[in-house]
């Protein structure tokens, strides 16, 4: 099938020139009446949200849910609109998507691969979802960018954070706007080396897939590049809840530093086990012992109380940022659910507009318009500052926050505070970087 099909509504394809969601049209030509996978035909469209219902990422697929509720209702024209008003790109105007309101199905990924590729093909097949999103596990989320691909329908990703989501399992109809974990190890490390020097010897617990090994290499290869030691690497199952036979051996390891590439409930078990153990107190080769999580969440800091004060980490998003796009994101996700968002719910509100903006500007839901119109695209206004979408990988450049676990919190949600602002081009690396080597992006599939 041709790239060049199109809608029944004759039809510009947009595609992102310079200056933030600015676009030329590109003309598509029709091929056949049903040119794609699950093409609406009636007044509505459907989109399908897979998040973890259960499993060790519950808390953030409960907060996913939230926000994919909440762009619907601003898609369909409902609240006071949210970031669809700060969003650079003006394609959207609140009657759904392409004149098409919006409905929407839920699955389950249970944090598991098998599970989240079940719920998806169902959601495809039986409900006709033009578009599948969300997740909150790397391993979720590769196995359905390829599910996707396959069946011919976008796949918006939602939290993952592995290298290899854009590195060598990138495909053409799988767009990131998350950050990963090569961007945490270039944003925290020049911070770990101002706090802590360059003379440590560090020690990895990383859950054991595909997120935590690319974690893990990561950050290792950032702080030994400032001098740093690495002890040991030792990989967790994710489905574990006690680590303490994990934290024990650190203890007379040699190490003075404990990088945790744990996230959602593992880090949240990790990081009390390791308090429990003393660590903090504890003072190796001279120097007081120190925790990193790398990868943060505001959820996780709920999760572990009192234990995450001062500990440093990255994070792609964070509700007290005082840029107007998270303010007014901020004010529409309370509004309607009384506490803040986290990161989690902030990334797929993004995606679920940068879906709908996409399928605006190219004037159809074929696959191989919205890929046209999301690569090179450029945009603001969404929360993060000025943003790429790259065409060769499909990933999101964008500024990267270094947070750390607040002393003195002011309520339950007031936990991390924003040390540093890291800025895109810190984090920027080339497309054949080798932590993102192999694979393919390939070409987009429209499916039917």
């Amino acid at each position: 099938m041709s790239k060049t099909t199109m809608t029944r509504r004759g039809v510009l394809k947009t595609g992102a020139v310079a200056g933030a969601g600015v676009a030329l049209p590109t003309i598509f030509t029709a091929s056949s009446a049903a040119a794609y996978t699950n093409e609406p035909t009636g007044s509505s469209v459907t989109l399908g949200f897979n998040v973890p219902q259960t499993g060790p990422y519950a808390d953030e697929g409960a907060d996913e849910l939230r926000a994919y509720e909440l762009a619907v209702e601003h898609l369909n024209g409902g609240g006071d609109g949210g970031m669809m008003n700060t969003f650079s790109s003006k394609a959207l105007s609140g009657n759904g998507i392409l004149g098409k309101k919006v409905e929407f199905v839920t699955g389950d990924t249970q944090t598991k691969s098998d599970a989240a590729r079940a719920s998806a093909k169902s959601m495809i097949e039986k409900d006709g979802a033009v578009m599948i999103t969300g997740g909150s596990s790397s391993g979720v989320a590769i196995a359905v960018q390829g599910l996707c691909q396959e069946a011919g329908v976008i796949f918006m990703a939602g939290l993952t954070h592995s290298n290899d989501t854009t590195g060598k399992d990138k495909k053409a109809n799988g767009f990131r706007h998350f950050f990963n974990g090569y961007m945490s190890g270039a944003a925290l490390a020049p911070v770990l080396k101002n706090l802590y020097g360059t003379d440590r010897n560090a020690y990895h617990l990383t859950a054991d897939y595909t997120w935590g090994w690319t974690q893990e290499e990561s950050i290792a290869a950032a702080t030994e590049a400032m001098g740093w030691k690495t002890v040991n690497k030792v990989r967790t199952p994710l489905a574990a809840t006690d680590f303490s036979s994990y934290i024990a051996p650190v203890l007379n390891s040699g190490a003075d530093v404990l990088v945790l590439n744990h996230y959602g409930g593992n880090m949240v078990n990790s990081l009390t086990n390791a308090v429990q153990f003393g660590l903090r107190d504890k003072v190796v080769n001279g120097k007081n012992f120190e925790i990193v999580v790398p990868l943060y969440s505001r959820l996780m800091a709920k999760g572990a109380g009192e234990n995450v004060k001062g500990i440093h980490g990255s994070t792609n998003w964070h509700w007290s940022l005082q840029d107007d796009a998270s303010k007014a994101f901020v004010k529409s996700f309370g509004t309607k659910y009384g506490f803040p968002p986290s990161q989690a719910a902030h990334t797929v509100y993004c995606q679920t507009l940068l879906y709908a903006d996409a399928c605006e500007r190219a004037g159809t839901f074929n696959p191989c318009g919205v890929v046209e119109a999301l690569e090179g695209f450029e945009f603001d206004g969404l929360g993060n500052g000025p943003t790429l979408y790259r065409a060769e990988d499909h990933q999101c450049f964008k500024d990267v926050l270094v947070v750390r676990g607040k002393e003195n919190p002011t309520s339950e949600f007031d936990l991390l505070e924003v040390v540093e602002v890291t800025p895109a081009a810190q984090v920027t690396y080339a497309p054949d970087h080798p932590m993102f080597a192999g694979g393919n992006l390939g070409t987009c599939n429209p499916g039917a």
